[in-house]
């Protein structure tokens, strides 16, 4: 979401600053993943805010964050690393609200309920997203992997 590993860094540290500070707080603790996802959400919507800044589309990689291991095979790697980043891309294209039902489920591993608990929606909502997401990333990689 925000293409910034420092600043994810920063954004993560004051989440579970906030998370210890409230610990004492927390009555439910099969929530502590849902309260997690929702302060992140918020701390990124925070820091949107006072910054006025928009979503780098434009990705630029480090060649020193690469890391080889020699038991990988590269060109799977590869060819994953790829696709990443074209569900990435095309996740960009579309609204904020769809890509981040995609996310939350596909790379948060949450469940419909706490994803409707995280975005404040209702759960057929959520699927309903979820579902057109998905139709349309099929649409554009298929596309994309044909040509």
């Amino acid at each position: 979401m925000l293409n910034d590993k420092m600043l994810c860094e920063d954004i993560i540290q004051n989440v579970f600053v906030k998370f210890f500070e409230n610990l004492e707080r927390m009555r439910n603790n099969e929530r502590v993943e849902v309260w997690l996802f929702t302060t992140t959400r918020n701390e990124i919507y925070s820091f949107y805010r006072t910054k006025k800044t928009h979503v780098d589309q434009f990705k630029v990689a480090d060649s020193d964050e690469i890391e080889i291991n020699a038991s990988v095979k590269l060109d799977e790697e590869f060819e994953l690393k790829e696709m990443n980043e074209l569900i990435i891309t095309e996740l960009d294209k579309m609204t904020y609200d769809q890509s981040e039902v995609f996310l939350l489920k596909e790379y948060g591993n949450l469940s419909y309920k706490e994803i409707a608990e995280v975005m404040s929606i209702d759960v057929g909502l959520v699927k309903s997203r979820l579902f057109k997401v998905r139709q349309k990333l099929i649409n554009k990689l298929s596309k994309i992997v044909e040509a």
